[in-house]
């Protein structure tokens, strides 16, 4: 609030995503461009919430900007245009994964030198679901962003997963340490993603995309970008004789928001943003329940993994580990076992 009332004219939000609507709101509110890191929400009540500040952006012509990164680089965008015009066909299925390490976070902070259950978690964001909303939905959402992208950002009809925690420890909160998922589109197509964070395992980060006249391959860190089929190399990105196509991502995403603001021609890309936070939603959700969630499932959840209003010093002990099949982690939602 401070920093909305000292007369800025955009906000970049990086914090904690389980803050992020909120701060959404009340930067959309005050008429300020946004920039926002992904996730947009944590739970399906913040999902709304940005949804109706999308909307309020529209109306009054600021900008929402998101932080998938991948969306902003030359050597996916002339990948997934070629996707997209038809080059591999009608698709048939896509793969993802996102598999690195654990990320030892936070050595500095535990409970004994944390005061309050609020401050714990704070300190050790990233392993609560309710701040972070899980590794699939804080970090592996970029990858599922490049799902949806194939599909010209539309929400697959439902989700079948699994996933656990194999070796994270109580230090390391509540959230899993592997998910596998299946996605299955209305029209068919199907989608499998899966994401991994453990150390001395083997790691990669890869897209694949199957059509009727080929397949994609790709990993983006190494800006490796092949379509072959049957016959051999169909093409292959390059970033041209002088390099023109290489860029930073990350540079990127603030250059075209800036400039595009300077022109009088504010960028929302909020839909596209809630859609691959919805979608990620829905993959967690279906690992934790055990049931076959769909869209509609998805957007009608009761459950509210953020408080309304949180202080240092109120009582909230971190949630249990969830566990599939069992009640306690269905009702929530408003859905019978």
């Amino acid at each position: 609030k401070k920093v909305i009332d000292s007369g800025v004219d955009v906000v970049l939000l990086a914090t904690p995503p389980g803050f992020r609507p909120q701060h959404i709101k009340a930067a959309v509110d005050a008429g300020k461009h946004v920039f926002a890191e992904k996730p947009m929400a944590t739970d399906v009540p913040g999902v709304h919430s940005v949804m109706k500040s999308i909307e309020k952006a529209k109306q009054q012509g600021t900008s929402i900007v998101d932080g998938f990164v991948w969306r902003w680089t030359y050597a996916q965008r002339d990948t997934y245009e070629k996707i997209l015009g038809g080059e591999l066909g009608d698709l048939q299925a896509i793969f993802s994964s996102y598999n690195n390490n654990a990320r030892k976070r936070y050595v500095d902070w535990n409970r004994e030198n944390t005061k309050t259950d609020v401050e714990y978690m704070l300190r050790r964001w990233y392993y609560f679901t309710w701040l972070s909303g899980d590794h699939i939905v804080e970090q592996a959402v970029h990858s599922i962003d490049k799902m949806l992208w194939a599909k010209n950002d539309e929400v697959p009809a439902y989700a079948i997963a699994n996933g656990g925690r194999q070796n994270r420890g109580e230090e390391e909160g509540n959230i899993y340490d592997h998910f596998g998922v299946e996605f299955s589109w209305a029209d068919g197509t199907q989608g499998y993603h899966f994401c991994r964070q453990m150390d001395n395992c083997e790691n990669g980060v890869w897209d694949r995309v199957y059509g009727t006249k080929g397949k994609y391959t790709g990993e983006s860190g190494r800006k490796l970008h092949v379509f072959s089929n049957k016959d051999g190399l169909m093409w292959r990105w390059n970033a041209g004789p002088n390099g023109e196509r290489s860029n930073n991502g990350y540079q990127t995403e603030h250059d075209e928001m800036y400039a595009a603001i300077r022109d009088g021609k504010p960028l929302n890309t909020g839909d596209r943003m809630i859609k691959t936070t919805l979608t990620a939603m829905m993959a967690r959700t279906a690992a934790y329940t055990g049931k076959k969630v769909t869209k509609e499932m998805m957007l009608a959840s009761k459950e509210q993994l953020v408080p309304d209003q949180i202080s240092f010093d109120m009582k909230f002990p971190p949630r249990a580990v969830r566990h599939a099949g069992r009640d306690e982690v269905l009702k929530p939602h408003g859905w019978e076992a």
